[in-house]
Order: structure tokens, then sequence, then C-alpha cells
């Protein structure tokens, strides 16, 4: 447990980077082990899932629980185990029996329960590596352990009680650990390290290890741990190899002679620290105890020791994290008065110094959550939450987020937070948006604050965000008031807000949004007044969507002024008669011009034609003519004199043409537009031979005029009319061209006629020709016709023979149904021409 009173308790026991989230959590054991400590220094640690057993160097023993509580067993009632350091403590599976080796040359193996199996061997020599068979308490085990001295020997119980030695291998030096697992011991020399299996009696091979580049490497312990039952890890020095043991395949056994199994490394790399020990932590992973190779600058003294996770491959490793350990008297210490043991089931690991306890567990959920709270990583902290749950709630934390966002000013962070985690939680949002109301910044919020019929908020929420706008940012008022719905607030509230702030500097923003809010409320008028007054084309929308037609027929001009092509569509309607709209525009002829325009182009009703010519002539002159020649609705007189002040020739000629003024109007465009071939046109239009006259009288003196006169009069007048008036010597260029081209044209025209003459004779023979074999073909009588007079079957059956009657005009009759028989010329249905002969069958 934490020691409180401890100025180094576990919050001191590792320094970690701040950005780097930890892997393991501290305690420092703390109870009856300080009385301990306060006297004794710890030589070595063995760990059971029930006790800690630790070693001192006055040779003593203690059992304690994981809390550091002395526990009440023979063993701690005993004086004094040895009189010099324990080396290396060793428990059995069970809990039940343990083995302590010292440099005094002892072994000691005592019961905890009973002392049915202790024993106590002197060896005479230093035996610093003592292993208990992991099943030493199973019936017919043998009660076996390991020592190493110079040698490996196991020991193993007689029949007779005895102890039984057996020396497996000898050793290069001391044997300096042993690690039992199984069918498999690895035991370090002063070289490398053994692996040996009991079952088949013999060494699977040797790791020879390299010497280090500074001291020797008996100047360091190494460590051994079984990761299962078949991964061995090794820290030695500074170097960590993970090696496999697997069997041989069976051809390689029986043909070479070799053991069924053999050690592969699989992994070996090199630290930047010394190792004092080694456990597995997840797949791939490794807790490493290290021991800085460098030394504080200032003292000179050692630095803390270190616990990292490490994640291993082939040849390298990634650093997970690195915990540095604040153990008591650190800087005093060398390497190997560093210890690490582990409860691999509980991911649990102890690490010991002569002076300290310090309990390491893996980070669980709610440790996770809380150290990344307390570093600000709240995302992570939500995402762990939501993987992993655990006895913090993500609402929890995102308020705590929201806080900490807010309090760095992050305001739209903090607002997207509310949207991502409250969804559409009423109650979340009513209690966290009055935290943006604190620091004034209800704006971040409004474009996630939700507005839908399933998640809708008090309206007053919704009101201190629009006032909160109306105070600091019109503009996003306005745009507010344009995107909400007005269901979410009190619209009369929020019209007493803006008239209550009203200032000119944002007037015409402030009257846009009134004019939305009296629309809301369905106070049309207004919301007209304000839109017309800001010259604002929403009013047509406005307009249009509630039909407020009847209201805008004393504002028309000012509708037009605004938007002419919108206003004016919108009148098109039918919604507002057409006269109404006459009688507004009548002092703004250009819009009345518009509108009477537009007007004309989508109906046929014709009633202001009258005013469309005036219109015309004075707006768009081009567009004149054509309506004067499309409409029949306007008084011609008044019409010419419009054209006729104005000077406007092509329409006067029309006018007149209408009128029957043919010769007047031949006289404009001989004389004001000077057109001859306009002249030559409207000639030949009306085929009127005074009309022809007039124009060769006036072409007479005007050379080029009887030039073009010659070329297009063939056809329509007889030319000697033309060349009888010019005038003997009159010099008229081209002359001799035209009259030469004139005959042509009137001679083809002959030949033409002449030809068109016999075409049409020939016709008629041909045709009369065949028409007469037809009338004399033979004519088809069928049991279908019926007589003409009586309406039975023309074909009948008797005695008497029935002569029957046809006529060309295919009506049959029976003979006896004639009036006059005698008389078969004439179809008495038909009655009005002959048609051709009879026949009698």
């Amino acid at each position: 447990m934490v020691d409180s009173h401890d100025p180094e308790s576990a919050e001191s026991c590792s320094l970690t980077e701040d950005d780097v989230e930890p892997k393991l959590k501290y305690v420092r054991l703390s109870n009856d082990i300080k009385n301990i400590l306060s006297e004794e220094a710890i030589s070595c640690i063995a760990v059971h899932p029930r006790f800690l057993c630790l070693g001192t160097h006055w040779g003593r023993i203690h059992m304690l629980d994981h809390q550091g509580n002395c526990v009440h067993t023979v063993i701690n009632r005993k004086e004094n185990a040895h009189i010099l350091s324990v080396n290396r403590i060793s428990v059995d599976s069970r809990g039940e029996q343990i083995a302590t080796c010292s440099d005094d040359g002892k072994v000691i193996i005592s019961g905890l329960y009973t002392d049915e199996n202790n024993q106590v061997l002197s060896t005479g020599k230093i035996i610093k590596a003592v292993e208990l068979d992991p099943n030493h308490n199973r019936s017919g085990s043998g009660k076996r352990f390991i020592i190493g001295d110079n040698k490996l020997v196991m020991y193993e119980k007689t029949f007779l009680k005895g102890l039984k030695s057996t020396i497996l291998s000898d050793s290069e030096g001391q044997v300096t650990a042993i690690k039992w697992n199984g069918q498999f011991v690895a035991w370090a020399s002063s070289l490398g390290i053994h692996v040996y299996d009991l079952n088949e009696k013999c060494s699977l091979g040797f790791i020879q290890w390299e010497e280090p580049k500074e001291g020797k490497l008996t100047d360091y312990r190494c460590n051994l741990n079984w990761s299962n039952a078949t991964t061995l890890l090794i820290g030695w020095v500074d170097t960590v190899r993970i090696c496999v043991i697997r069997k041989r395949n069976a051809v390689e056994v029986s043909t070479r002679n070799l053991p069924v199994h053999i050690v592969d490394p699989m992994s070996t790399f090199q630290t930047d620290f010394f190792i004092c020990g080694i456990a597995p932590l997840e797949t791939n992973q490794l807790v490493v105890l290290g021991y800085a190779k460098e030394r504080d600058s200032e003292t000179n003294k050692a630095l803390r020791p270190i616990l990292c996770v490490l994640q291993y491959n082939a040849s390298d490793y990634i650093e997970i994290c690195t915990d540095s350990l604040s153990m008591r008297g650190y800087e005093e210490y060398k390497c190997d008065d560093y210890h690490l043991d582990c409860l691999i089931d509980e991911n649990q690991y102890f690490i010991v110094s002569p002076k300290d306890v310090v309990v390491a567990n893996l980070y669980e959920t709610d440790d996770r959550v809380q150290w990344l709270i307390e570093h600000g990583k709240f995302e992570q902290a939500m995402d762990v939450i939501a993987t992993h749950g655990g006895k913090y709630s993500l609402i929890t934390v995102a308020r705590l987020y929201l806080d900490h966002l807010l309090s760095l000013q992050h305001f739209d962070e903090a607002a997207r937070l509310c949207q991502r985690v409250f969804g559409t939680d009423k109650q979340l949002w009513e209690e966290e948006v009055y935290k943006f109301v604190k620091v004034k910044q209800l704006r971040s919020v409004s474009s996630y604050i939700p507005i839908t019929d399933a998640c809708k908020l008090n309206p007053h929420v919704y009101e201190m965000v629009l006032y909160e706008y109306l105070q600091l940012d019109p503009n996003g008022f306005l745009q507010l008031v344009k995107d909400w719905p007005p269901r979410l607030y009190n619209t009369k509230a929020v019209i007493n807000a803006v008239n209550d702030h009203f200032n000119k500097k944002d007037a015409n923003i402030l009257l846009e949004a009134l004019a939305i809010l009296y629309t809301h409320e369905k106070e049309f008028d207004r919301a007209l007044t304000m839109y017309l007054k800001l010259q604002h084309k929403d009013v047509f929308e406005l307009i249009t969507s509630y039909e407020l037609y009847g209201m805008v027929k004393d504002c028309i001009v000012q509708l037009i002024e605004l938007d002419s092509e919108r206003a004016i569509a919108m009148l098109l309607k039918d919604k507002i008669p057409a006269e109404d709209v006459v009688r507004e525009l009548e002092h703004c002829e250009q819009y009345l011009y518009r509108y009477l325009d537009a007007y004309d182009k989508v109906t046929s009703n014709e009633k202001f034609h009258w005013r469309l010519v005036n219109l015309y002539a004075r707006y768009e002159p081009d567009k004149l003519l054509s309506f004067l020649k499309r409409s029949n609705s306007y008084p011609i007189q008044e019409a010419y004199d419009i054209c006729q002040g104005l000077k406007f020739y092509p329409e006067m000629v029309y006018l007149l043409d209408k009128m029957g003024s043919t010769r007047e109007a031949l006289t404009i465009i001989m004389h004001n537009l000077q057109d001859v071939p306009m002249a030559i046109d409207f000639c030949k239009e009306h085929d009127d031979m005074d009309l022809w006259n007039d124009l060769i009288n006036e072409s007479v003196d005007k050379p080029h005029v009887m030039t073009k006169l010659l070329n297009s009069i063939a056809g329509f007048i007889n030319p000697e009319l033309l060349v009888d008036k010019i005038k003997p010597g009159q010099d008229i260029e081209g002359l001799k061209e035209s009259i030469i081209k004139m005959l042509c044209g009137y001679s083809l025209q002959v030949s033409i006629q002449e030809g068109c003459n016999q075409i049409l004779g020939a016709d008629y023979f041909d045709m009369h020709e065949r028409l007469v074999r037809v009338q004399q073909g033979a004519l088809c009588v069928t049991p279908d016709h019926v007589c003409g007079v009586c309406r039975r079957d023309i074909i009948v059956k008797d005695n008497m023979k029935t002569d029957i009657v046809m006529f060309n005009c295919r009506h049959y009759f029976h003979e006896p149904c004639l009036l006059d028989k005698y008389n078969l010329d004439i179809c008495i249905v038909c009655n009005t021409k002959k048609l051709g002969s009879t026949g009698t069958f």
C-alpha cells in the first residue's frame, strides 16, 4: 500500500515523461516492511501469489503479504537462517516450501506448515543459486531441488529419507542463476547459459555470452525468467536474448542421435542500460529493470533505476514507456543491488532495492482514464471509455473536457464536442450550454445546438443565443433569424429585444430581421413595410408566399423600382387586375410601357393596345411596326398622327396602305424613304395600274430609278409603257442591258405561258380518254348491293327473270322498280346529271 506519510510515496516512485501514457502504476510497500528496512537491507526476493519472501544481508528470511504486513509463520519466528547474506530464495508452486542459499555454504529447505520435509544442507562452498522443483510437494516427486556451486547438482529424497545427489553438469566457474520450468532447467555459468532437459538427462545447448566492454561478465548478475513453458528470457549485462525451445524433426533425431528438443534464439538486442531484472508482459513485450550506465554529472553517483516496457523483434526493440524510479538510497547502489520478480498471471511486478520495495501493476482502464484526464488527454480518455468501459462515464469525462476547452478559449472545439457527445440529450444540452453563457460564447455553439423536434430545448436557450448575437454580432443575429424555425423561441420576445437595442449603425440589418420576425407573427403589413423601406428583394417572396397581392396595390411603383423584372412577373399572375396596375402606373409611363409590353406577350387581350402605340413610339420604336401589323385594336388615324409627328415613315406607309391611301403611301416611299425597291415591291403587291403610272412618272427624270424599273417590271406591266416614257437622247446608264434583260424576261414569260398551255391541253385529252375507258368498263354486281328504290338485295332468286339496271354513278335498280322503265338515261337517285350509258342484263 502507499505510505502517505513518506515523502517518497508512490507518487514519487516513477518519473515518466508527461506526454507519454504510462503502462504501469506504482505502489511503495509500507506497514511492517518499514520496520524491517529500518534495521536490515534486502538482498533478494521471491514472490508467490499468496505472499512475499524477502532475504536480507543479515541472513534472515521475512514472510509478508502483498501489502507489506508480516505473516506469522515458523520462518518468521526463527533466528537468522544464514550467517551471511541470503543469495537466492525459491518457492514451490503451491507456496508450501521455500529454499534459501547463502555464501555461508548452507542450503535450507523449510516448510511453511510442516517441518516433515525440512532440509539443511551444508556444502562448504559458496552457493549463489538454489531452485525447488515447482512440483516439490507433489507425491512421488522426490522432493527435488537443484543447487549450483562450480557444477549443477540435483538433490532428491530417497526411500530412507536420505538425500541423493546427481551432478547434472559441470560448470565453467560459479553457477550464478537457476530457473526451473517443467522438464527444463536454465542455468548460468561464468561464460554463458545452459538449458538442461531433465527427462532426457542431457544439455540442450550452451549460449555463450560476450564479455562486456568494461569489467567482467561475472561482475553482473544473470537474470533468467520463463514467460511460458517453452520461452526463456535472458537479461545479462546490457543484452537481452529471447530463446524458444522447440522439438527437432523426427528425421534429424533418428539419424544424428540428437536430443528431441533444441534451443533457438529468436531475438537478441542490446539496451542502453545494464539489466537488473527481466519479466514477460504481453505478446512480444517485456518489462526490464535497468541501471543507468551513466552517472550523475555533478555528484558522480548512480542515477535512478528505470523500469522499461519494451516491444521486441528479431534484432531490435521499441520502447513503449520508461519510468524512472525514485528508490530510497538509489545514489549508493550498484546494478546487482536491484531485483525484479513478478506474478505473470496478475501482471504484477516487484522492484526491490536494499531499502525499498515497490510494486508495479498494469494500468487498468480506470487508471488509464484518470491519467489521461490529469494530463489533459480527454479525447484519448473518451476513446478508452468507449472501448473498455470502466467506472468513468463518457459524459463525466466530456464535461471535464468541455471545461478544459473553455478554459483554453477553444470555443469552437468545445461546441463540436457538445454536438458529438450530447447528441439529442435535451437535459445535458440545457445543463452545459450555460457554461458558454458565462464566457459569452453562445455564438460558438449556435451552429451545433439542436433545433429539431426530436431534441427541442427550452425556448429560453435559443433566446439567449439570439440575444448574444443581437448584442455582439448583428449579422449573425440576422442569419440565425433566417435559419432557425420560429417554433424554437418566442418571436414577440425577440422583437421586443430588437426594438430595445435598435441603433442607426445596424439599422438595415435589424430592420430585415424585424421583417422576418413580423412575418413569423403573421403581421404581414409591418413586414411588407420593412422590406419596402429597405428596398429588399425578399419582399417578392413574402408577397407570393403569403399571397399579399391585396396589400401591394398602392406600392406597385416601389416594387417595380426595386426589381422591375420580378415585379412585372408578379403583376402578370392575374392576382391584381390589369386595370388597377395601369391606373397606378399612369404617371410612370416607362414602367407602364414595361408592364403593358409584358402583358401583351402573355395574353391575347388587346384592350390596352391603344396605349401601346404611343408607348412603343416613345420607348422602343423598333417594335412599333411589327405591333401595328399584328394588332387591330388601336385607332388607325391616331396611330398615324403619332407616327407622322415623329416622322416614322415605314409605319406611316403601312398605316396609309391600311387606310387605302396607297398613292400617298407610294409618295412617302419615293420622296421620304427614297427606297426604289420598296416602291417597286409596293406596286407589285397591289398590282394597281395607277400606282405603276405614278411610279413611272416619278422615275422618268431619274435615270437610276428607270434602270431599276426596267429590271423589275417584266411580267407585271407592258414594258412599252415604260419604254415610251424614255425621252430621245436621255442618258440612262445600263439602258441597253436593262432593255435586253427586260425583253428576255418578257420573251421567257411568253414561252413559259405557251408551254404551260400545251401541257394543259395534252393533260386534258389524256384525262378525258382515261375517263371514257373507265366508264366503258364492266361493273361488278354482288349480293351485297341493294336496289336504290326497294332497298332489297339486287340479286334475287325467283322463277321469273328480273333485269338489273346499273348507272355509272354506281347505283343499282331492279328494272320493275323504275318509274319510267323506258327512260334509262338518268339515275333517279342522282337526278342531276347524265353520267353515262346504261347496260341491261
